[in-house]
């Protein structure tokens, strides 16, 4: 089966993905980041912004892993809906992993090592990739519901996106958390419907919690050792602080993640079905921030 179907309607035949009938849609960007923009762009620390950019060098093997483990059992599922979300899933991964790497290559410019992060981050899903399919299909859920709360963070903070002075890089990080949320069941679902448990479900969380981490602290120190903010100890102080500290980021957000630990859970649990439809608006309809960025603007509703 195809992930195009041709719905008719009174003016002709109208092509569809699959990924738009599930709501869905894969949507084609081009970002376009410049080396010669402000250097510290959130909030003007080398802590935070070389925090996020290592983050960022992470997606496009982490992307390809989630996509991979998926697409493994995608035979193996018989729902329809199932198997068009599955569509759009593997749609919407490709485009992040695309736009990723046009940022990671900003970094290049800057003389810091975004292509250099992401062979790291190769090296990480080798290991992962030995891992027997289930358990990595178990590690892409653990690690979508990671971008699935911080994705919706992103969305619902406002205070978080007046801290971004480069437009061009919010506009990235919003569009990719409006994706986030709209997929977070997909790896999930997939993972129920081919029999998966809640020890394997958990054994992957830790697994995939350990490689990301991982990979980002290694990368972060990197990026600050190479910008000359390793030891800049006031902004690295501060940055700690608003990451992990009293109030920080994590802070808001462990009761979320660790939900995940509970039985019986699923991302649905967690609501953000207003929250997509307000930002669908804001990005996508006539006038949105990202509406003359999209290439294939006729797939931009759900």
């Amino acid at each position: 089966m195809t992930d195009v179907s041709i719905a008719a309607n009174n003016t002709g035949a109208v092509r569809m993905t699959a990924g738009e009938r599930a709501g869905i849609p894969p949507r084609r960007m081009d970002f376009e980041f410049s080396a010669d923009s402000e250097k510290y762009w959130l909030n003007g620390s080398p802590f935070l912004t070389l925090l996020v950019s290592a983050l960022s060098t992470t997606f496009p093997a982490g992307e390809t892993f989630f996509v991979d483990s998926v697409r493994h059992y995608r035979d193996k599922i018989t729902d329809q809906k199932l198997k068009d979300e599955v569509a759009g899933f593997i749609g919407q991964e490709a485009m992040h992993s695309k736009e990723h790497m046009a940022f990671n290559h900003m970094m290049d410019e800057r003389g810091l090592s975004g292509s250099g992060l992401e062979r790291i981050a190769d090296w990480t899903v080798s290991i992962l990739k030995k891992l027997p399919p289930k358990l990595q299909l178990a590690a892409t859920c653990g690690m979508e519901h990671y971008t699935a709360a911080f994705a919706e963070y992103v969305l619902r903070n406002q205070a978080l996106q007046d801290l971004f002075t480069d437009k061009k890089v919010l506009n990235l990080w919003l569009w990719h958390a409006l994706e986030e949320n709209e997929h977070k069941t997909v790896a999930y679902d997939v993972y129920n419907a081919v029999g998966g448990g809640y020890f394997t479900r958990i054994l992957g969380m830790i697994v995939g919690s350990i490689a990301l981490f991982g990979t980002v602290f290694v990368g972060h120190l990197r990026l600050l050792w190479e910008d000359g903010a390793l030891f800049n100890f006031k902004d690295n102080a501060k940055g700690i602080w608003f990451a992990f500290g009293w109030r920080g980021v994590v802070h808001d957000l462990v009761g979320k993640l660790f939900d995940y630990f509970r039985p019986g859970f699923h991302p649905l649990d967690h609501d953000t079905v207003e929250l997509l439809e307000e930002w669908r608006e804001k990005m996508f309809a006539d006038g949105g921030i990202l509406a003359d960025q999209i290439k294939n603007p006729r797939r931009t509703a759900a």
